[in-house]
């Protein structure tokens, strides 16, 4: 990976030169990220991007182009934006920050930290642009992905998306992220490269209409790939393809070989599969599995086999890499705590906010995940780790009202050492990321993976943070 220093807002590096100028620049800060709300109205999130961070983390550092660049920039008011004894030191930065945060495919929810940042605060701050950028898109495209393949209820998904993606580098990281979200394959090629991710994909239509006929154009297609035969029938009509395809499959099974599949890719989806799996079925090929496209998601998905479409695997493109219809995750940043050189206390900081739901946690912010006595997900506590928590009960961060008891089982931590000192400290792996999301989904309770309307999950506060936070309101209302 190139060098990521100019992967920043500007005002990133504004501040960053005022702290230097205003003596601040050695500060010690602690960050947190969290998201207010589950994307496309749904129970849960599947965090995905701090792998990708890691590896920004390491690339994070300016060269010599980069600083001519930066020298070059005119302030509004005149003169050059950035004097010269700051870009020297940026010229020589070395990220001395720790990052703690959950792993890739952990199942997370708003209003909890997904990341601490501790260290400098001209280090801390000017990261944030990389940091967010990674984890809100990479964890939208895994939550839709793992949406998309709960409703597909058990049929392989593929993800194709890469036509319709924003951008060669955006399609990239989305067939990453719906692969960790559940999709089995991609047809991206490159990322089948650099992440180890299965590759799939057949014919296009283009096919079929450079031949004479469409029969001559499956027969060539098998001959060319008989141990990938998946043929695409509606190029005219899907019941004319299936039956074209039936007599391919019959000499494919003369010949010692076996039609996989087919692909249904318009018209109306759950007439086309019924038909056309009567005809595989008829003619002796219940073997035979079909596959439908066109613009699916979740929801059309759910609603053909709702409908009884038998149809075995799914492609998944447009909707899937774009997030429709959400375009953002919208996970924030903000400053929880700092302390002066030298010192061993934490002061907290806080955004008190005109909004409530905006008001931010102040303190070293850390997160367990609670578990009942039986083992079953129980609730997620948010609490100071400088001051701990004197019980095993929750408050929600909205409603002080609400409150929860989680006692008498266990509990682990979500954040995991991501980066020390500003290197990071492991080994992207999309495999396990991935089989920790399956395992996180199937340990939700259904309520709250339904696609409309589901149950929440409880994220509260200890007593002893949620009491920090309104004395710091309090002091600090005129």
């Amino acid at each position: 990976m190139h060098n990521q220093g100019l992967i920043i807002d500007l005002y990133h590096l504004t501040m960053a030169q005022g702290f230097a100028e205003q003596g601040k620049a050695d500060i010690e800060t602690c960050f947190y990220m969290h998201f207010r709300e589950n994307p496309f109205k749904g129970g849960y999130t599947v965090a995905c991007g701090t792998d990708h961070l890691a590896a920004l983390i390491d690339a994070f550092y300016y060269t010599d182009s980069d600083i001519e660049y930066l020298g070059s920039l005119d302030a509004p008011g005149g003169g050059k934006l950035f004097r010269p004894d700051f870009l020297e030191r940026l010229r020589s930065l070395e990220l001395k920050i720790d990052i703690d945060a959950v792993q890739d495919g952990t199942i997370i929810f708003p209003y909890e930290p997904i990341l601490r940042v501790m260290g400098p605060i001209t280090d801390c701050q000017i990261v944030e642009a990389a940091l967010l950028n990674a984890v809100n898109f990479e964890s939208l495209i895994a939550t839709k992905a793992a949406r998309v393949c709960q409703a597909a209820n058990g049929g392989a998904v593929s993800e194709f998306g890469l036509r319709r993606a924003q951008g060669p580098n955006g399609g990239l990281l989305a067939s990453r992220a719906s692969y960790v979200g559940g999709c089995a394959s991609t047809s991206n090629v490159e990322a089948g490269k650099r992440f180890g991710i299965p590759v799939s994909g057949t014919h296009a239509h283009s096919w079929v209409m450079a031949f004479d006929d469409e029969l001559e154009a499956f027969r060539a297609y098998v001959k060319s790939f008989p141990n990938n035969a998946i043929l695409l029938v509606d190029t005219f009509s899907v019941e004319q393809g299936t039956a074209n395809a039936i007599t391919v499959a019959r000499e494919m099974r003369a010949r010692g070989e076996q039609l996989s599949a087919i692909r249904i890719d318009s018209g109306d989806l759950a007439w086309g599969s019924r038909k056309a799996r009567r005809m595989l079925d008829d003619a002796g090929f219940p073997e035979v599995k079909i596959i439908g496209t066109n613009d699916l998601d979740e929801y059309t998905i759910s609603s053909l086999l709702d409908q009884g479409a038998p149809i075995d695997g799914w492609g998944v493109g447009t909707k899937l890499v774009t997030a429709f219809d959400q375009p953002a995750l919208g996970g924030v940043y903000k400053l929880s705590a700092v302390r002066e050189p030298g010192q061993t206390a934490w002061c907290p900081r806080m955004k008190i906010s005109d909004t409530t739901g905006k008001r931010t946690y102040p303190g070293v912010l850390d997160v367990r995940r609670y578990r009942d006595a039986g083992g079953a997900l129980n609730g997620d506590m948010v609490l100071d780790a400088a001051q701990g928590a004197s019980e095993d009960r929750i408050i929600d961060p909205n409603d002080p009202l609400r409150r929860k008891d989680l006692s008498g089982g266990s509990y682990e931590p979500l954040l995991h050492p991501l980066v020390r000192q500003g290197r990071s400290v492991v080994k992207p792996d999309v495999e396990a990321a991935r089989a920790r999301a399956q395992a996180g989904l199937a340990e939700l309770d259904p309520s709250r993976k339904r696609l409309l309307n589901p149950h929440s999950y409880p994220v509260g506060l200890c007593r002893e943070l949620h009491d920090a936070r309104d004395e710091f309101v309090l002091s600090h209302k005129r």
